[in-house]
């Protein structure tokens, strides 16, 4: 509540009057910046007391202008040189009219002040509770209650809404985004798929709001459902967590939407276009969004749209990219439209309640095809071909509806509930089989995965101790899913002799059963602040998932029985931070996740006479290390994290027979960094690493002799930056992405080589008193490379990255 009122306090725009208007010049000797134990306080010195002052809000400056003052003997300038208690610049300017313009910037929002008068000038005291509340940064993801990041016994990445609008003046891609941002994340797949993208080498868990966006007849499309421009931030949990249920074996992705701003209505037009400078024949797209968001006494809201569409894409050499590259979804000649809202109400001074929608859809209209492998069997680039011809062309559809609950003193307690439900659609490219493999007996096939998903949570944080310092958080997941993945057929003959290009419907199928899933989690987690230096958590999570199947024919025709399966896993976590002092921190934890197995993309080949409930596959659990230490000053962040996971089990199933699991133990590892310099007040810079390893032991014998695939594992990753701003109102940042060498080896067999790449990009912004103007260059120096992705296919497969793009973007609130 209180968060909530300082930012109705700081987001309106007043007019404060402070005496009666004289129309006498003041003039102003002397503009000193002190630190006081009450906080940041502005002295201006006149010999005649100043009562004419108006403060006005824009952003996250305030803005105060001293009416009928002048400048008397000093220049304008900057009175802090580094950000300090939440302010990150101080500035004064003479303007027209005899009018004294003096900017605080805050770091994140606009800053609460109090403006004395008296005869010798003018005081403008920066309040400290204000500043404090600002500094302090939330995170749910990683306990599913309110923590400070400082306080997580585990890796934590948090991107905000700002780092987000900066990178979207390059990509709108958010897996793309977040591969350059994230240390642990490999990088975007650059396509719709983030197949291939993995975090610490295994499975993410995608959340919109805590909603998860996976399927259990994996889609692998879960960051392609939102557009970013209703993301307010993105929290990253690197390593496996249970907390949220099945499939973070990797870590958690959770996006969090905008909510209604701290002023009574706040409305921003952004328009851009973008194109590629290596071919500038039909590789222009646009962008077009529009939001509102606003909040009064006990309602808040925000919604928001956009509409993004891309046309050719280019790689260095001005050859076409294909767009849809792997079969998987593409990028090109797509059109995006979201749609948004958030309202929330606050009941009491403890209650609030909220509802939330999102629509996502993503449709492609292509009159390009990917080369038939059966004409050129050696291809090693993907290459576009004119001519396609088919009826529907990959597209996703993605409602999620979300309701919440809180109650922040219930017996004692803290209560939040959701309830939500989910609907999905995705489409993909045809599945036009080579003749040199028949598991579909040669049958060019396209499918669909269609989900509906509904579910909800509850949790209870209960003190046990009177200072709180002891709390226990338990509660209950529930959700149910219906899955199914019908078929379109094609005649063969057709799409042979046309290269590939023409898919005339013969047919319908299903290729993938229909599925019910339903999961039930309990679990309880046990935080102990032991010291103002000193914290243990641990928890237990007890998992039970059920898969019922009824008797369905093979798309070969093959008759299989339905039947149950039923999984169940007891998961654990332990993890403590201890806290040398106010900026340097250690934490370590042992977590585990958990993944089952794609059922229903194995039953697509089952032989005749099969039962479902003959296939017996455990779920696989993971078991995480991690050790890592953080520290936080005022110009300098920096994290270093070693990990370490097992699993005995694999999740997916072999190639050669139907009832084999992919059982090879695997263990992954390696080392992240990341660490952010503020050099000056016009200067930072930094950058992360992420190194990772992993290896499997395919007979059994306890050599793990055998590298994992490029598809899971990355090679070396290092990303840099250099933001410098040479004023306050324009931002440029220089980024830098390196992707490293990797030979996946079996045997001394070399397969899935990476061959590694640099890429460059630039943002500039420029604030005007109209509007923001963004410049966004991607792959500045027009490197040749292939996606780390698109070389582990390999082939016909293998596209190539985009050459250089530039995109330019215009918004402005009203």
């Amino acid at each position: 509540m209180k968060n909530l009122i300082c930012g109705l306090g700081m987001a309106s725009s007043v007019v404060v009057a402070l005496a009666p208007a004289v129309n006498a010049q003041k003039p102003i000797t002397d503009i000193q910046l002190l630190e006081t134990e009450a906080g940041l306080k502005i002295q201006l010195i006149s010999p005649v007391a100043i009562a004419d002052v108006t403060e006005t809000v824009e952003g996250n400056q305030l803005i105060i202008e001293i009416l009928n003052a002048q400048l008397d003997g000093i220049l304008e300038q900057s009175l802090l040189s580094e950000p300090n208690r939440g302010i990150a610049s101080v500035s004064f300017s003479q303007q027209p009219n005899n009018i004294l313009r003096l900017i605080i910037e805050g770091s994140r929002f606009a800053p609460f002040v109090d403006v004395i008068t008296d005869g010798t000038g003018l005081v403008v005291q920066i309040l400290p509770d204000d500043l404090e509340d600002e500094d302090l940064e939330l995170i749910v993801t990683a306990t599913r209650t309110e923590e400070e990041p400082d306080k997580v016994p585990r890796s934590v990445t948090v991107i905000s809404s700002e780092e987000i609008e900066s990178q979207t003046a390059l990509n709108s891609n958010l897996s793309t985004i977040l591969g350059k941002l994230v240390p642990g994340l490999s990088t975007g797949t650059e396509t719709s798929s983030n197949f291939g993208q993995t975090l610490r080498g295994r499975n993410i868990s995608v959340l919109i709001d805590g909603v998860p966006q996976s399927t259990n007849r994996n889609a692998q499309r879960d960051l392609r459902t939102i557009d970013p421009s209703a993301i307010e931030r993105v929290e990253i949990i690197r390593g496996p967590s249970a907390l949220y249920g099945d499939g973070a074996t990797g870590g958690i992705i959770n996006i969090i939407t905008k909510s209604g701003a701290g002023q009574p209505f706040v409305s921003r037009t952004e328009i851009g276009t973008k194109f590629s400078l290596t071919e500038l024949d039909n590789s222009f797209g646009y962008t077009l969004s529009q939001s509102i968001s606003g909040s009064e006494d006990k309602l808040s809201y925000a919604a928001s749209g956009s509409l993004t569409t891309s046309n050719n894409l280019y790689d260095s050499n001005g050859d076409l990219i294909p767009p849809t590259p792997t079969l998987q979804g593409g990028l090109g000649d797509v059109e995006t439209l979201n749609l948004a809202a958030k309202i929330g109400y606050d009941i009491s001074e403890t209650q609030n309640i909220q509802f939330n929608f999102n629509y996502y859809n993503d449709s492609q209209d292509s009159d390009l095809g990917l080369t038939f492998q059966n004409f050129f069997p050696t291809l090693e680039r993907a290459t576009a071909i004119p001519g396609l011809e088919l009826p529907d062309q990959p597209d996703t559809e993605n409602i999620v509806l979300n309701f919440a609950y809180t109650n922040k003193d219930i017996l004692g307690s803290r209560l939040d509930g959701q309830l939500y439900y989910r609907d999905y659609s995705t489409r993909f490219y045809p599945f036009a089989q080579p003749v040199n493999s028949p598991p579909f007996n040669f049958l060019p096939i396209q499918s669909e995965v269609e989900s509906e998903k509904i579910g909800g949570r509850l949790d209870i944080e209960t003190p046990l101790s009177k200072d709180e310092s002891l709390e226990v958080l338990w509660g209950v997941d529930y959700d149910y899913e219906d899955t199914s993945q019908p078929v379109d057929i094609f005649d063969p003959a057709a799409v042979f002799f046309s290269n590939g290009l023409v898919f005339n419907p013969v047919g319908i199928s299903i290729l993938s059963p229909p599925l019910q899933q339903s999961e039930l989690g309990l679990f309880a987690q046990l935080n102990w602040d032991v010291s103002d230096s000193f914290n243990i958590s641990g928890g237990i999570r007890q998992e039970f998932i059920g898969i019922e199947l009824d008797d369905f024919t093979t798309i070969l025709g093959a008759d299989v029985g339905g039947g149950a399966l039923d999984y169940d896993a007891t998961l654990f976590n332990v993890g403590a931070v201890y806290a040398f002092n106010d900026e340097v921190s250690l934490f370590g934890n042992f977590s585990q996740g958990f993944s089952v197995a794609d059922v229903a993309r194995v039953l697509r080949t089952a032989a005749p006479g099969f039962n479902v409930e003959d296939l017996r596959p455990e779920a696989q659990k993971v078991d995480s290390y991690e050790l890592g230490i953080r520290g936080n000053w005022d110009k300098f962040q920096a994290s270093l994290t070693g990990f370490y996971s097992f699993s005995n089990l694999g999740s997916t199933f072999g190639t050669t027979s139907l009832l084999d699991i992919v059982r090879d133990p695997l263990r992954v590892y390696g080392l992240e960094a990341d660490l952010r310099a503020q050099v000056s007040n016009q200067v930072a810079l930094g950058g992360t690493l992420t190194l990772t390893q992993g290896e499997r032991d395919t007979d059994f014998d306890g050599d793990f002799d055998t590298d994992s695939s490029s598809f899971v594992i990355p090679p070396l990753k290092l990303t840099g930056f250099v933001e410098f701003s040479p004023t306050d109102k324009w931002q440029n940042r220089f980024q830098v992405n390196i992707v490293g060498d990797r030979d996946a080896e079996a045997n001394g067999v070399i397969f899935q080589s990476v061959d590694g790449y640099v890429t460059a990009d630039l943002i500039s912004q420029y604030e005007t008193d109209f509007g923001t103007f963004q410049l966004g260059i991607e792959n500045i120096f027009n490197t040749d490379y292939f996606p780390i992705t698109a070389q582990a296919f390999g082939g016909f497969n293998q596209y190539a990255g985009q050459g250089t793009t530039v995109s330019l973007k215009y918004g402005f609130d009203w």
